[in-house]
């Protein structure tokens, strides 16, 4: 058994346990089901991938990291996560910033798993374009969940409203896509060094 084969029972025990305690009883379980829908997606491709592409130990990390706080803005919703309003009283803030964290991550994570992919296929060999391709791809992967939220807008009305978590802010929208592309860039400065160590031990 692989070290990528123990990794990936372990995470999915822990987001089973993270699953099981936001779904117990969310505060809107519609807004619920949407927000964890990534969660769903992403193992069983990590499990499909676990052969042909092992990520490495920081990627599989983040990517549960992230897993989980979707989890918990989707039990709460975003705008009434308890920590964010515990930051927002620390710093004063306006409202609660536990959504702009979540899209922070939006860009933090898959700037480290794109780049993963991209370095260990050789599809890029120019350092600068790889880091204007992540982070390209991250504002994309941003406006999409933002026309996710427009569709959800549209079908649902204030039914909806749990799930945007805009908080009455009319640039809701472009703060997200904003905090995802800081988040995208955060990744790259922080973490290529020990990313690259780690790549470099999967190379034969």
């Amino acid at each position: 058994m692989t070290s990528t084969d123990r990794r990936l029972p372990i995470l999915a025990i822990l987001w089973s346990i993270g699953l099981v305690a936001s779904g117990w009883a969310p505060a809107d379980r519609a807004t619920w089901s949407m927000e964890i829908a990534p969660v769903l997606i992403a193992f069983p491709i990590l499990v499909a991938l676990r052969r042909s592409f092992a990520f490495t130990t920081l990627a599989l990390v983040l990517i549960a990291l992230h897993g989980l706080v979707l989890m918990l803005g989707g039990a709460y919703t975003y705008a009434r996560v308890p920590i964010g309003f515990a930051v927002q009283d620390w710093l004063h803030l306006a409202r609660n910033p536990y959504d702009r964290f979540g899209h922070l991550m939006q860009g933090f994570v898959p700037a480290i798993v794109l780049r993963e992919i991209l370095v260990r296929t050789g599809s890029i060999a120019s350092s600068r374009l790889l880091i204007v391709t992540v982070l390209a791809y991250c504002l994309s992967v941003s406006a999409l969940y933002e026309l996710i939220e427009f569709g959800a807008a549209v079908a649902l009305g204030q039914g909806a409203d749990a799930f945007l978590g805009t908080q009455g802010d009319p640039w809701d929208t472009q703060w997200d896509m904003l905090m995802c592309l800081v988040g995208a860039i955060l990744a790259l400065l922080l973490l290529f060094r020990v990313h690259d160590r780690q790549i470099a031990r999967l190379r034969p």
